[in-house]
């Protein structure tokens, strides 16, 4: 069973109603076991109190909207400092941050992101990925 488009625009409000923004809904199979998996971010830093009533908060929601989805686990928390990026809003967040990314043809960039365009990802150096190209992008920290 997949999220409504209704269902995820009442889970971004009441994500929005703590000062956070929905970075992702993430609906896995792990262990057996279903898993709704909610990121959130906020500025200048997501707490885990912040996690902590943001599920205490979805919980009741979503038991009234999904009340014949099969048993599963919620899961509120950070997409992390090295996350996966699915579309435009998340380019546009990791401007400025390193990125790898895997084309089609299994090709590899990693690199500053600069800027984003309509079509394309544009990296330090003047690196012109098309956005049709790309198999899997995520940003990634020199540790």
């Amino acid at each position: 069973m997949a999220i409504s488009q209704e269902l995820e625009q009442k889970i971004e409000n009441l994500v929005q109603s703590f000062g956070c923004e929905l970075y992702d809904i993430a609906l896995l199979k792990e262990n057996d076991h279903q898993i709704l998996r909610i990121s959130i971010t906020k500025k200048p830093n997501l707490s885990l109190e912040d996690c902590k009533e943001v599920s205490l908060m979805l919980s009741p929601l979503l038991d009234v909207e999904m009340p014949e989805f099969e048993e599963y686990f919620l899961e509120v928390s950070s997409p992390g400092i090295e996350r996966v990026l699915k579309n435009d809003k998340h380019y546009k967040s990791a401007i400025g941050e390193l990125v790898k990314i895997k084309l089609l043809s299994k090709a590899e960039h990693k690199g500053k992101l600069e800027e984003v365009t309509q079509d394309s990802l544009i990296l330090e150096g003047g690196i012109t990925i098309p956005k049709s190209e790309i198999k899997k992008a995520q940003t990634y920290f020199v540790w």
